[in-house]
């Protein structure tokens, strides 16, 4: 069992190595497939769909992440049957998210400063929306 642990870590070190790639200007640059895009943030659910969220909305959550240092954990992302109509969960162009540890406030102060955010929501259960959409804020509480 210890061996499989080792060899594990020594893969994951290996699949590391051969992701990073030396730039025209002799720099190393560190080149992630795209499915490791999603490791800016986490699923509340194994339900939650966020695997249709175009690179834009994936720019906005690792933004949210860099600026609080925490990973937004996705509560609802694509909704093939939103409530509201027009909502831009039906179009996998939104997230709801919250950052255990991290008030509400933060949250909402790290995604105003996200490049290409749309809609900014908050909600009385902490949840924050965040979209691509067209600008807009609101507060349903």
């Amino acid at each position: 069992m210890q061996n499989a642990s080792l060899l594990t870590v020594a893969g994951l070190f290996a699949l590391q190595s051969a992701t990073t790639a030396v730039g025209q200007d002799g720099r190393r640059a560190t080149q992630l497939p795209e499915y490791e895009t999603r490791l800016a943030y986490t699923m509340q659910t194994v339900s939650v769909r966020a695997g249709c969220f175009p690179a834009r909305l994936r720019a906005v959550l690792s933004h949210i992440a860099a600026k609080t240092g925490r990973r937004p954990m996705i509560t609802s992302g694509f909704r093939p049957h939103p409530s509201r109509h027009g909502s831009l969960h039906g179009k996998c162009l939104a997230a709801d998210i919250r950052i255990p540890g991290v008030s509400e406030r933060t949250i909402i102060a790290a995604a105003k400063t996200a490049p290409g955010i749309g809609g900014i929501g908050s909600y009385c259960n902490g949840i924050v929306h965040v979209d691509v959409g067209p600008q807009r804020r609101w507060v349903d509480c």
